[in-house]
């Protein structure tokens, strides 16, 4: 006999043990051979088994535990995508449609470029950042700041900063967070515009996925609300005939109508840019990100299986000795920091803290939902990253190095590039070099720089070997290549409709009618300014190399990662000031750790003596060979020695700066902090006022905007 004083002890779901026990030795197993094999060659199989066994204990038992006694989601609590429903930005929308959405704005270059070039330190030192970086970082971020922009109407992270810290740091988070974005946007519209320019298949199967966008948005809104699997299995049609035929038309008289100009490509982006960003979220946005992830979801699945299937031996060894030398000739310096810099998205992004307080907080339906969207989708990052440190291990070092050395090391011949591949300790022969080129269909294959190529010959040689045959490598190169650039754009859309928010906030400050999302001509004004901004740099950046956004190129890893810093200190300073001081370690350390490698990459970037890696170093270096007449790579004349001195002295001069802005962020949320904790009464909150749900999710009347989502994963939280 049981009272209400001695509750039933629940029985054991033994299923649920042995299937967990099962996970747990695989991804123990999977860990042991990738960490304690040492002079053999070991199978990526183990890779994908360890990540895969990583991220499902992570998302089964880290984050549900966060989910429910740290963040304590309430489903009884409307969300402002109920409360503040507009159908412009504030919408309910389902949970699939926005995990879609989500994971497409945040995964963009980050994932696949990063894993690749860090590759040169070995496929461990990659391996354990993305996958133990994710579980314990980066997918915390993502969760945490999007539950308190729900809680706090949406706001954007800046706006967060100055509401949560105060004035000082709330300024100084402002200015760097919007300064980031901006650069951060250029960045990835330029892997764009290179991805793209003269390829027609490219090109016609993106553009293509607007109109299919389009359709799915009516579709869902209007002719049949609440049938999501119905208008994905439409827009999947659609997707896969749109990619077919993009080499129909490749092959066509009307190739040339689609061989856009880098030039015209960039005012392509901007124009889309700019209508992504003021159309209502249900109608472009939301559709075509959720498109988007099909075509993203399906090709990593596709290279997975792959994996599975052929088993490809790593070719690379599990720590080089470019890791401790420093000398690596991808990228200069030594694995701490800058291994943890150059693979920021898969497994810490602050762009993505961007994503997760702008657009996605005013679409979420439960409160639940932020562990499976928040969480869930940088566990589906990661794996990508993942994927593609594979793609790059799995090539002869000689190749590799061969495509990701620069242009001034290898020089411009495929002899040329052997012989100082021959230098740098690796083999390949000019022939090998020009075989591996022709399979792919592409001239040369030498000095091919920024990870993208290198991922696409990898791919095509895991997906030629289980689908065509080395006859279709060159498709899957191609395809892979597209692939990219379908990847990244949609980071590009929703980063501008982001940046639109954080300008609205700002400057709503000043001006009060300019922070309302409703108010149309604050919507098109920030959204002109915010596209105009980027859309500049990546002209400019277009027309010349040494110019635009290339000269604030070499910030961006350092830049991203100080975005993560801030977004993990607003993180921090919320949950101690809301009365979770006892769980404010979840963000608090990867905070430190965060803190310490940006503020460490920072300094050597800014005060290092090797011209390798300090900027001022190297603008010394250029400086005294311009007074001396000479020119070195990678300008080509004593203009663009000029040139490289002014970009060197701005990168040295902006990287200070941000560093200094994120230890001002730092210091003055430790001060709040330790005023909430002395404190006896809560320091004000900006969170808003609890208002209960009357929105059924997974009930027959959809929501508004055609939703009506399963019901969430997790039973109601705690009401703070």
């Amino acid at each position: 006999m049981t009272t209400p004083e001695t509750p039933t002890r629940a029985k054991p779901n033994w299923r649920s043990i042995l299937i967990w026990t099962a996970v747990s030795i695989a991804g123990a197993v999977a860990w042991g051979m990738i960490a304690l094999v040492r002079g053999e060659e070991i199978s990526a199989f183990w890779l994908v088994v360890a990540a895969l066994g990583s991220y499902a204990i992570g998302y089964r038992f880290y984050a549900r535990f966060i989910a429910r006694k740290v963040l304590r989601v309430d489903d009884t609590r409307a969300t402002p995508a109920e409360r503040l429903d507009d159908g412009v930005d504030y919408q309910p929308t389902d949970r699939r449609v926005l995990l879609g959405h989500h994971f497409a704005a945040i995964a963009g270059a980050g994932p696949l470029v990063g894993p690749v070039l860090a590759a040169q330190m070995g496929y461990l030192p990659g391996t354990m950042w993305i996958i133990l970086g994710v579980i314990f970082a980066g997918a915390v971020q993502d969760m945490v700041v999007l539950f308190i922009s729900m809680r706090r109407n949406g706001k954007s992270l800046g706006q967060l900063a100055r509401d949560e810290i105060g004035p000082i740091g709330g300024a100084a988070a402002l200015i760097g967070v919007f300064s980031i974005m901006i650069i951060l946007l250029a960045v990835l519209a330029l892997v764009v515009v290179n991805a793209l320019a003269e390829s027609p298949w490219g090109t016609f199967s993106i553009a293509m996925t607007i109109p299919i966008a389009l359709l799915m948005g009516f579709y869902l809104r209007t002719l049949r609300p609440g049938r999501v699997l119905e208008t994905s299995l439409i827009g999947v049609a659609l997707l896969i005939l749109a990619i077919v035929a993009g080499g129909w038309v490749q092959a066509s008289s009307w190739a040339d109508a689609f061989t856009l100009s880098p030039q015209t490509l960039v005012f392509c982006l901007v124009i889309y840019g700019f209508v992504a960003a003021v159309l209502p979220v249900w109608m472009l946005l939301a559709p075509r990100d959720y498109l988007s992830t099909f075509m993203k979801i399906g090709t990593i699945g596709l290279l997975a299986v792959g994996v599975l299937i052929v088993a490809p031996t790593l070719q690379t060894e599990a720590v080089t000795e470019f890791a401790t030398n420093g000398l690596g000739p991808v990228f200069s310096g030594s694995l701490f920091p800058f291994v943890f810099i150059t693979i920021a998205c898969g497994a810490l992004s602050g762009f993505h803290a961007l994503i997760a307080s702008g657009t996605t907080p005013k679409m979420i339906q439960k409160e639940s939902q932020v562990r499976m969207i928040g969480y869930g989708a940088m566990l589906m990052e990661s794996f990508v990253a993942i994927m593609a440190l594979i793609a790059a291990c799995i090539l002869d070092p000689g190749l590799y190095y061969a495509m990701n050395a620069p242009a001034g090391v290898l020089g411009t011949t495929v002899e040329s590039a052997s012989t100082a591949v021959a230098n740098l300790g690796f083999t390949i022969s000019p022939q090998d070099l020009q075989a591996a080129a022709d399979a792919v269909g592409e001239e040369s294959l030498v000095a091919r720089t920024g990870g993208a190529p290198t991922l696409a010959v990898g791919m095509s040689e895991i997906l030629s070997s289980v689908f065509g045959g080395e006859g279709l490598k060159a498709f899957w190169y191609h395809f892979a290549i597209m692939f990219e650039a379908l990847f990244i754009l949609t980071t590009v859309d929703a980063g501008t409709r982001v940046g639109r928010f954080m300008l609205q906030d700002t400057l709503g400050n000043v001006w009060k009618p300019l922070g309302r999302v409703g108010w149309k001509p604050g919507i098109w004004a920030t959204s002109a300014i915010v596209v105009g901004a980027w859309g500049y740099f990546l002209y400019a950046g277009v027309n010349d190399p040494l110019g635009g956004i290339n000269q604030l190129f070499p910030l961006f890893g350092i830049a991203n990662q100080l975005l993560a810093a801030i977004a993990l200190t607003v993180a921090t300073t919320v949950l101690v000031k809301s009365g979770r001081l006892r769980w404010a370690w979840v963000t608090a350390v990867p905070l430190a750790w965060t803190a310490i490698v940006t503020l460490t990459a920072s300094w050597q970037k800014v005060f290092s003596e090797d011209p390798r890696i300090g900027f001022f170093a190297q603008r010394e270096r250029y400086a005294e060979a311009l007074d001396a007449g000479e020119v070195l790579a990678p300008a080509k004349d004593l203009d663009q020695m000029q040139t490289v001195v002014v970009n060197s002295t701005v990168d040295g001069v902006l990287a200070a700066f941000f560093a200094l802005l994120v230890v001002i962020i730092i210091l003055n949320a430790a001060f709040i902090c330790w005023r909430a904790v002395r404190s006896p009464e809560p320091l004000p909150s900006t969170e808003a006022p609890y208002v209960e749900s009357k929105l059924l999710v997974g009930a027959a009347a959809p929501a508004p905007g055609g939703t009506g989502a399963p019901a969430p994963d997790d039973a109601p939280g705690d009401r703070p």
